[in-house]
């Protein structure tokens, strides 16, 4: 057998042996349930039928091991990538096959017991619970559970059968409609996992002191007198809950993620019938969303392109690790004050710089705020508290900043605020220290200007608000060399958020490309589309707000002064800049109607003191048309396309240089739908041509935006990922 090793070991009891089963695929860092583990899997079950029947009462129990550093990774995912909807009914077959296995091993009336020497997640959490007993190293590191949803998928290898059976049907719902992992102390709170080691050599020798203590065993559903922790879909109290839970997921899925709701059904209809029958149900779940586009955009970007990511994909190689250790800001204002926070919590040393000690001490405040409120919680100890806000000093003196190894500029979008403050605290970086600024829109190279060496001044994009915000961008200047590149990603990873890496131009990535999003709902309003019927098009098809809603959090000001910042980069370059129908609503709210945004009393939204938000009134006078021909499938079509085309554009264009970087940039920056798998995965997901047809469909109506050239069309076919 290629993935799993099978041997007779002695038992605690003299002349007793149990089998090892441990789970070791070749070739691989990880176990998982690849078609040879298939394969083996069968064949280590008929070898235990066999000893069980040979040995009798000798064969005393099954051990559960992993020979890699954590137990078992779960599904072949590339495997599933490849799958199409003609391919269920084989997959059926085969999640059928597989948990046959499972429960011929928990049935042969002798204990399992399952060693988890580190991480059990989604499938290899399924294998774990095979066993009767689970014993598990208490590492904080390690993570049991079943976020299969947060794939497209289900856990439908016993995992809905199981968890409900062991945690009830309202008990299981988090770690199965959500996805919610957990670590080896709150199994064992929860009695996922019956017993706690503090090392990896405790866990055999606890396995067979188990065995011995209880030679017979049966899972709990198996007993007579078994029930449901609190009680089955007739229960009134459970029935009353679940007629509202389909309601609340579609207000959370909006009927884009399929998951959810099929992993729902599959623990209510698996609760009203016998056990095999629900394995049945759950399978044919699974075999059904294992073949759908939405699982494979998902896979694709929470899977692959995240784990491209975090393993470096996009950063210079051959460049030793950066941990920073002391980190100066420039600006105390709401971003300012949220990177400080961001960092103090993660253990660095925080200089938070502005122009008056007073100011520099409300930014602090920010962050004594969030941690009064997270011991409030309870999710922070006090002492916990103090010791995180000690790391921030807020000064007005530049002097503080001496020996910083990175400092961050985070002052208004202003390129002379920017270069006087560049030029001011950039003698104090320590000896090969860096320099950043956090500006969302101005290219790098023409902000480097200020320094002395702009090989060593990069973009660090953060987003707001930063505490909770995942996402950072990094910005390669024109002259930023590759360790100044690979120490910014060690950086943002150190702060435990995700970073891009982007070559710079206005606006970047995310910022460009957020731009196409909300300027082309002001063009929709432009054209008399209600702006009700844009905002919840928008939402419906998986945008987390509105464009006219998001252009009045950021400020329909701060959009007017970028397009004039840009006029006047045009004009200077001896260019005319011509405005979008979308630039020339938003200028002509903010200058015309007096209407900036939230922060200015109000923008395309009324904010009533006390009341909620509301769309102004004035809009429908002003805009709509009610001979305007529109409908929702367009609106979204336009949405969505304008903004994966523009993507397309920065990846042929350089500004972007991998499709990882494109899919994680647009969900975690910009919102894009998470079902689709990000802006590039949208187009891979609809399929080349298809798209593309589409595409000049909407150009040809509604105009350049639209537009693919050649060297885009060439872009998109050059970076389908191959599986």
């Amino acid at each position: 057998m290629q993935t799993i090793r099978y041997e007779l070991i002695p038992a605690q009891d003299a002349g007793g042996q149990v089998a090892l089963i441990t789970f070791d695929e070749q070739g691989s860092p990880v176990n998982t349930m690849c078609e040879q583990w298939q394969a083996d899997l069968s064949e280590v079950t008929a070898r235990v039928q066999a000893d069980r029947q040979q040995l009798g009462g000798a064969l005393k129990g099954i051990v559960l091991a992993s020979a890699k550093t954590s137990f078992f990774a779960g599904a072949d995912l590339r495997a599933t990538m490849r799958l199409t909807p003609e391919d269920a009914p084989t997959v059926f077959e085969r999640i059928e096959a597989m948990k046959k296995n499972f429960r011929t091993l928990e049935t042969l009336g002798i204990p399992v017991v399952a060693c988890l020497n580190g991480t059990a997640l989604g499938g290899g959490w399924e294998v774990a619970l095979i066993a009767h007993h689970r014993i598990a190293v208490n590492d904080r590191k390690t993570q049991f559970g079943l976020p299969e949803v947060t794939l497209g998928l289900l856990p439908g290898a016993t995992g809905i059968t199981k968890m409900t059976r062991l945690l009830g049907l309202m008990g299981a719902q988090p770690f199965i409609l959500e996805g919610k992992t957990f670590g080896p102390s709150e199994a064992h709170k929860l009695g996922l996992v019956h017993e706690l080691v503090e090392t990896q050599d405790e866990l055999l020798p606890r396995a067979l002191a188990h065995i011995t203590a209880h030679p017979q065993a049966q899972q709990p559903w198996d007993a007579k007198d078994y029930k449901i922790p609190g009680g089955a879909p007739s229960n009134p109290k459970i029935a009353g809950a679940l007629v509202v839970a389909p309601a609340m997921l579609g207000k959370t899925t909006r009927g884009r993620y399929p998951a959810p709701e099929a992993a729902l059904s599959a623990m209510v209809e698996g609760a009203m019938v016998d056990y095999d029958t629900a394995l049945r149900i759950e399978s044919r779940y699974l075999a059904r969303l294992m073949t759908t586009p939405v699982a494979h955009n998902m896979i694709n970007t929470f899977f692959f392109d995240m784990n491209a990511i975090k393993a470096g994909k996009s950063r210079p190689a051959g460049v030793a690790r950066f941990k920073p250790t002391k980190v100066g800001i420039l600006g105390a204002g709401m971003m300012g004050a949220g990177i400080a926070w961001a960092q103090a919590s993660r253990g660095i040393a925080t200089v938070l710089k502005d122009v008056s000690q007073d100011k520099a001490d409300k930014g602090k405040a920010y962050s004594e705020k969030l941690a009064g409120k997270r011991v409030e919680k309870g999710r922070m100890k006090p002492d916990a508290a103090q010791e995180l806000l000690a790391r921030i000093t807020p000064t007005a003196s530049a002097a503080d900043l001496s020996g910083c190894e990175l400092i961050i500029e985070a002052v208004f979008e202003s390129r002379d605020l920017k270069a006087q403050v560049t030029r001011e605290a950039e003698p104090q970086l320590a000896p090969g220290g860096f320099f950043a600024s956090n500006t969302s829109t101005l290219p790098i190279s023409g902000l480097a200007q200020a320094s002395n060496t702009p090989e060593k001044f990069i973009g660090i994009h953060f987003f707001s608000p930063v505490d909770k915000m995942k996402l950072v961008e990094i910005i390669r200047g024109q002259q930023t060399d590759d360790e100044t590149v690979a120490r910014a990603f060690d950086y943002v990873q150190a702060l435990g958020k995700i970073p891009i890496v982007v070559n710079d131009s206005r606006g970047f990535y995310t910022s460009r490309t957020f731009g196409t999003f909300v300027m082309e709902g002001a063009a929709l309003l432009s054209e008399g589309v209600p702006a009700a019927v844009i905002e919840n098009a928008a939402m419906q098809a998986g945008m987390p707000v509105g464009p006219l809603a998001v252009l009045d959090e950021t400020a329909l000001s701060l959009s007017v002064h970028v397009m004039e910042q840009t006029r006047a980069d045009f004009a200077a370059e001896g260019k005319a800049y011509e405005a979008t129908p979308g630039q020339l609503l938003v200028e002509r709210m903010v200058k015309e109607l007096k209407r900036p945004g939230r922060a200015g009393g109000g923008g395309f939204y009324d904010y009533p003191e006390g009341g909620k938000k509301r769309l102004w009134p004035q809009l429908r006078e002003l805009f709509e048309k009610p001979d305007s021909d529109w409908n929702v499938q367009d609106i979204q079509d336009r949405l969505l396309y304008r903004q994966a085309i523009e993507t397309a554009r920065c990846l042929a264009e350089g500004v972007l240089t991998s499709v990882h970087d494109a899919n994680i940039g647009s969900i975690f920056g910009i919102g894009f739908p998470a079902w689709a798998g990000g802006a590039m995965q949208f187009i891979y997901g609809t399929g080349i041509d298809a798209f593309l047809r589409r595409a000049d469909e909407l150009a040809a109506a509604h105009g350049s935006g639209f537009a693919l050239d050649d060297k885009t069309r060439e872009a998109i076919r050059a970076h389908q990922p191959r599986y």
